[in-house]
């Protein structure tokens, strides 16, 4: 598996830093052997404006990785101590070019393996590492980060599908209950056109009744004159 791309451009400018290191080193070697310098130093004045133009790339590249979520944050932190070191060792660089502090040694105990002259870099990575990455390389490191945001991606893709999931239920409830207020609107209806109906009924009832009342009167009427008339008949 190929070498992140910005562990590629960390490890480069480690490297640019050890070279110019070395390079003050030897520049001043040869000012106190009185040799010519003049070359050297136009040399380092171009390496330490590169070397701070990496490092600029280097934090705006970790930023925007770490912004769309390309790397763990517990990544992103540690790549930030790295370029955060990368910065100090850049600052004290410039200040032994410019004679301001005593001559950056090559320190290649902390970038380079093997002595002056293996010129193999070791990985600065692994400094403080966790048990998890502990002798493995760039390229398996990068490819266990990736197994591990491919589990969160399958995590959150369950996740997204249990969402989904209740959204249809909750579409599907939706409906249902607008189908039950339909029916409970037919029925509120149906309850309203049962009561008028109630009502004409009960006042048509209570229209026989007067008039079931009247007719018992008359009937009671009539009678009484029946009664006087055939008394009347008797006594002539």
């Amino acid at each position: 598996m190929s070498q992140d791309l910005w562990l590629q451009n960390y490890d480069a400018a480690c490297r640019l830093s050890q070279e110019i290191a070395e390079n003050i080193h030897e520049r001043n070697r040869q000012q106190r052997t009185g040799g010519n310098t003049a070359k050297l130093n136009m040399t380092l004045r171009a390496s330490l404006q590169k070397l701070k133009q990496n490092i600029a790339q280097l934090r705006e590249t970790l930023i925007r990785a770490s912004a769309q979520r390309h790397i763990m944050q517990a990544e992103a932190d540690r790549r930030q101590n790295l370029v955060d070191d990368l910065a100090t060792r850049e600052t004290r660089l410039n200040a032994s070019f410019n004679g301001e502090i005593s001559e950056a040694e090559p320190a290649r105990s902390s970038l380079m393996t093997g002595g002056h002259g293996s010129g193999h870099a070791v990985n600065p990575w692994l400094v403080n590492e966790s048990e998890e990455t502990r002798g493995l390389g760039f390229g398996e490191i990068k490819h266990q980060q990736h197994q591990i945001i491919e589990t969160q991606d399958a995590g959150l893709d369950a996740l997204a599908a249990v969402i989904s999931r209740q959204k249809q239920m909750g579409q599907e409830i939706g409906n249902e209950l607008g189908e039950q207020n339909e029916i409970i609107d037919d029925l509120a209806q149906l309850v309203d056109k049962t009561d008028s109906r109630i009502k004409n009924e009960t006042h048509r009832v209570k229209l026989l009744d007067t008039k079931s009342a009247s007719c018992g009167m008359l009937v009671v009427i009539v009678l009484l004159l029946i009664a006087i008339i055939v008394v009347a008949t008797w006594q002539n």
